[in-house]
C-alpha cells in the first residue's frame, strides 16, 4: 500500500492571492515533511466584510493561475459546497471523509496561533491534526500551552508582511504593485478591472 500523501492545508480569502502567500506555501512544501500543500480558498468569511471580497469562483481562479508552475501546490474549493459559516474543524473533518488515503495538516501564521484558544472545537483539531505554524509579526503572546505541544511544529518560514488589503488599497490608488503579484494574477486582475 503507497504511504499516506502528508497534506499541509493552507487556508485563506486569498483576494487576492500574493508572492507572500506563495513564498509561504512553497517553503511549506519544500523545506517540512509536506508532501503537498493544498491552498484552501475560504468562501464569504462571516467576520469579513463581504463588499471587498470578490466572487468565490475569481478568487479560486486566481489562486489556479498562481500555482500553475508549482506541481506540489493546489487550489481546493472544497469548502464552497459546505454550509455556511463554516469552521475549520468541519472541513477537516470533510476532507479526511473524501480523502482517507491522505494524512491532513494545518498551516497557519503565528497570528492565529495566538487566536486558537477561541476557534470552535480548537482541542479536536489538536489532538488530531498537526500545527505547522510560520512566522508573523504580531500583537499578543501564543499561550503557554501552545508553546510546547506535540502537534505544533514551528517552520522558519521567511516573514512575508505582504497583506491583500494594502494590495486592493493600492490598487484602488492605482499605484503599480506588479512585483507584488504572481504575472497571471496581475493580469487576471488587470483584464477584469478588479479592486479599481
Amino acid at each position: 500500500m503507497a504511504k499516506a500523501k502528508r497534506i499541509g492545508l493552507y487556508f485563506g480569502t486569498f483576494n487576492p492571492i500574493h508572492i507572500g502567500h506563495l513564498a509561504i506555501a512553497n517553503h511549506m512544501v519544500e523545506f517540512s515533511d509536506l508532501d503537498e500543500v493544498w491552498m484552501v480558498v475560504t468562501p464569504h468569511n462571516p467576520h469579513k466584510k463581504k463588499k471587498t471580497l470578490l466572487e468565490d469562483h475569481h478568487r479560486l481562479a486566481m489562486v489556479e493561475f498562481a500555482l500553475e508552475e508549482y506541481p506540489k501546490l493546489q487550489a481546493s474549493n472544497i469548502e464552497f459546497n459546505l454550509p455556511q459559516p463554516n469552521y475549520t474543524v468541519t472541513t477537516l473533518a470533510h476532507l479526511e471523509e473524501k480523502f482517507p488515503q491522505h494524512d491532513f495538516c494545518l498551516i497557519m501564521g503565528e497570528d492565529n496561533l495566538k487566536s486558537l484558544h477561541k476557534w470552535k472545537n480548537y482541542e479536536v483539531i489538536l489532538e488530531r491534526f498537526a500545527l505547522y505554524v510560520y512566522p508573523r509579526i504580531s500583537e499578543g503572546e501564543t499561550e503557554t500551552r501552545f508553546k510546547d505541544h506535540p502537534n505544533i511544529q514551528l517552520v522558519a518560514a521567511p516573514i512575508m508582511e505582504i497583506s491583500s488589503t494594502f494590495i486592493r488599497k493600492s490598487i484602488k490608488n492605482t499605484k503599480n504593485v506588479r512585483p507584488l503579484l504572481p504575472p497571471a494574477v496581475w493580469n487576471y486582475i488587470d483584464e477584469m478591472n478588479f479592486y479599481k
